[in-house]
């Protein structure tokens, strides 16, 4: 999976930097955050990948003995499972539209994140493992009562404003 997901970028990147009018090249060696995960080169993201996966590595080998670190980090990996829908809530709240978005496949992600998470309960999973499982769930139910919402609900057009240039030339 993840060569698939590093295969997807790299294409995204390829059409991205064809299609860019701006011709200032951004690199990972810049260290800028204000252009960060906004590469011109797919190698750039590949160093990133790899320099994050180096330095964790080494922190988590010299920290496997301690009970505390091990359960953050188990913690962190759950929750950031757990809120893979976020981005999603938040863009559909602010376009006001899930337009283009397949409620089959959020049901898909609602059903199989309650059967997690009542495989949890069932099981006495760690808590942190039943408690990330309803949050999953519950971004699923906000992001469906959004599509719900919306389609009832769906944004006016706004109107095109008249230039008043425009306006003087006719």
């Amino acid at each position: 999976m993840i060569v698939t997901m590093l295969l997807m970028l790299k294409l995204c990147t390829e059409v991205r930097v064809a299609n860019e009018l701006n011709v200032k090249r951004r690199f990972f060696a810049d260290f800028d955050p204000h252009h960060f995960w906004h590469w011109s080169s797919f190698a750039d993201y590949l160093q990133c990948v790899l320099a994050f996966t180096g330095i964790a590595g080494y922190i988590t080998y010299l920290s496997i003995d301690s009970a505390l670190f091990v359960e953050t980090l188990g913690f962190l990996a759950v929750l950031t499972e757990a809120m893979l829908g976020v981005p999603q809530l938040y863009r559909n709240h602010r376009y006001q539209s899930t337009e283009g978005m397949s409620i089959k496949m959020v049901l898909m992600w609602t059903s199989g994140d309650t059967f997690k998470m009542a495989y949890f309960l069932l099981n006495g999973a760690p808590l942190q493992f039943s408690v990330c499982g309803l949050l999953q769930v519950m971004v699923d139910l906000a992001i469906l009562a959004q599509a719900y919402a919306f389609s009832r609900h769906p944004p006016k057009p706004t109107p095109h404003a008249v230039h008043s240039t425009s306006a003087k030339a006719l």
